[in-house]
């Protein structure tokens, strides 16, 4: 087939695909925008865009789907303007396309509504911006940690927590201490995880003993990632926390600090009846390598639970190689 012929069958296929995009069914409108996506390829993609703006919702969702995989600036502008549709299904379909975006130009043209005052949109465009890491987003961010729907300021934590500047530790403590939402104190302990010193550690202990028990969960885990050795004696502490989840953090990050004095705390966890609270104690000592932990962890070799079993024969092994 010549490149001549070829171009014209591309452009007999794409003006059908307009034709079916224009009918005055909104049914076979939608069937259009889904044999499209079988087809599509960068030349498609304008189509793609104009269906943005169909009349039926439906149209437009399926339009807002699609898009995922046609990053363009035509289709980020499109994608912001859905933010704002009357239809709420539509509205999350842009949202969730717009957090898949990878390239970092796109991050240009949604930083002018990363102050919009709907909620909902501040909250799509700062999700969005978050993987793509842009310096300028810190601001706006920043900002958005005083806005007063608690949506926001957890989208605005998960921006600071990806960009990494240090200017933003302060505010985030505050908001991991002292926000009313949990899912906010929740966000913004995970975030503190990019600290570089131990500055962030009586925030941390605070939020060890928030009220919310996930953000027990949280705190002892950056804790753990952050290897701040001063947090033993509490993580040790919350060993004995109500719940298992928060249990199970700590024991993990006692081993990452290699803490000596978490091992006959974790030696009795070793005999919890929870299976993920054996296996990972059992993880947590091998870490350590204290040979007292040994003569407990032969004996669980027999434990009932496969994976139990697994991480007893690991953390032996590390133990007597010293590795």
């Amino acid at each position: 087939m010549s490149a001549v012929n070829h171009h014209y069958q591309e452009s007999h296929e794409i003006r059908q695909f307009r034709e079916r995009l224009r009918d005055a069914d909104s049914a076979v409108r939608r069937i259009a925008v889904l044999d499209l996506i079988d087809v599509a390829g960068d030349e498609h993609a304008s189509l793609l865009v104009e269906t943005l703006k169909d009349a039926a919702a439906d149209v437009r969702l399926e339009a807002a789907r699609a898009l995922e995989a046609f990053e363009s600036r035509a289709s980020v502008i499109g994608l912001i303007g859905l933010l704002t549709d009357d239809d709420s299904k539509v509205r999350e379909a842009a949202a969730h396309t717009l957090s898949e975006l990878k390239d970092p130009a796109s991050a240009a043209i949604l930083l002018p509504h990363a102050s919009d005052e709907r909620s909902f949109v501040r909250v799509a465009v700062l999700r969005a911006l978050r993987e793509l890491r842009a310096p300028e987003s810190l601001e706006p961010a920043l900002s958005a940690l005083m806005h007063a729907d608690a949506a926001v300021r957890r989208e605005a934590i998960s921006v600071l927590g990806y960009l990494k500047q240090i200017r933003a530790l302060a505010p985030i403590m505050q908001l991991a201490t002292s926000d009313p939402d949990p899912e906010v104190r929740r966000a913004a302990s995970g975030a503190l995880g990019f600290a570089i010193d131990d500055s962030v550690l009586p925030a941390l202990l605070t939020t060890l003993h928030d009220a919310a028990w996930q953000v027990r969960e949280e705190a002892a885990t950056t804790l753990g990632k952050l290897r701040l050795a001063a947090a033993a004696d509490e993580l040790i502490k919350a060993l004995e926390d109500p719940y298992w989840q928060v249990r199970l953090r700590a024991a993990r990050s006692l081993g990452r600090l290699r803490s000596t004095a978490a091992v006959i705390p974790l030696l009795q966890t070793l005999q919890h009846e929870i299976s993920n609270l054996r296996k990972e104690a059992a993880l947590s000592l091998g870490e350590i390598r204290h040979t007292a932990a040994l003569p407990s962890l032969l004996a669980a070799e027999q434990d009932p639970d496969p994976e139990v079993r697994k991480a007893v024969r690991l953390a032996i092994e590390q133990i007597r190689s010293g590795t």
